[in-house]
Parts: structure tokens; C-alpha cells; sequence
């Protein structure tokens, strides 16, 4: 099973710009479709953005769509995601998950069993 960690999250000011990493390890990420998820307190984890399989195919959700952008490095095991224009409501616990294989359901958090620890986003106005 292949192990996730995130990193970058941290403190920033609304306006700015931030990149999480989502580093894997023990098995190749280019087995897995994978996806970043973000929880805020008190509400459901919600679908950020789809990095896509063997790479190529990307999707967001409306929120971000224009201010994020994933990429999924199959060659160095990482995905990231570029965060720009950051507002409060993107203040999150941001999680990385996978699934071996190709993936339809890509915006649906059941579909992945493997999550990392995730990564908290604060964004002070």
C-alpha cells in the first residue's frame, strides 16, 4: 500500500499564494489516481482537485478552478498543488488520497482508501 505525507501548510494572509506537497512512498504513484481533499471545522472533507492517473487529466472543484493547480510527478512520487489567491474559506486541513488505478469517481472521498495525515491551511484576512 502506497504511504502519503503532505506538507506546506502553514499560516498566510488572504491574497497570498502557498504549495502543499503530498510525497509518496513504499509503491510507485504512478499505480494510484490521486486527488487533494480539504476538511474545514465542522463541515464535510470536500474535493479540491484531481491530479489524474498516469497524468494529463486534471479536475477541480468550482471553488478553486482558476486559483489551484495539481500536479502529479509520477517520476519523483509527488503530487502538489499550487494554491494562489488564497481567501479565508480555503482555510483547511488539506489531505492527499489514492486509489490503485484509474478512477471515475475522482471528487468522491470513498473511492479512496488511502489518505495522508494531512496538512493545515490557515488564511487570515
Amino acid at each position: 500500500q502506497v504511504q502519503l505525507a503532505e506538507s506546506g501548510g502553514r499560516l498566510v494572509q488572504a491574497g497570498d499564494s502557498l504549495r502543499l506537497s503530498c510525497s509518496a512512498s513504499r509503491v510507485s504513484l504512478s499505480l494510484y489516481a490521486a486527488s487533494w481533499f480539504r476538511q474545514a471545522p465542522g463541515k464535510e472533507r470536500e474535493f479540491v482537485a484531481f491530479g489524474g492517473w498516469a497524468g494529463g487529466i486534471t479536475h477541480y472543484s468550482p471553488s478553486v478552478k482558476g486559483r489551484f493547480t495539481v500536479n502529479k510527478d509520477n517520476r519523483n512520487n509527488v503530487m502538489t498543488l499550487q494554491m494562489s489567491g488564497l481567501t479565508v474559506d480555503d482555510t483547511a486541513t488539506y489531505y492527499c488520497a489514492a486509489v490503485q488505478g484509474q478512477l471515475r469517481a475522482y471528487s468522491d472521498p470513498k473511492a479512496y482508501p488511502n489518505w495522508g495525515p494531512g496538512t493545515q491551511v490557515t488564511v487570515s484576512a
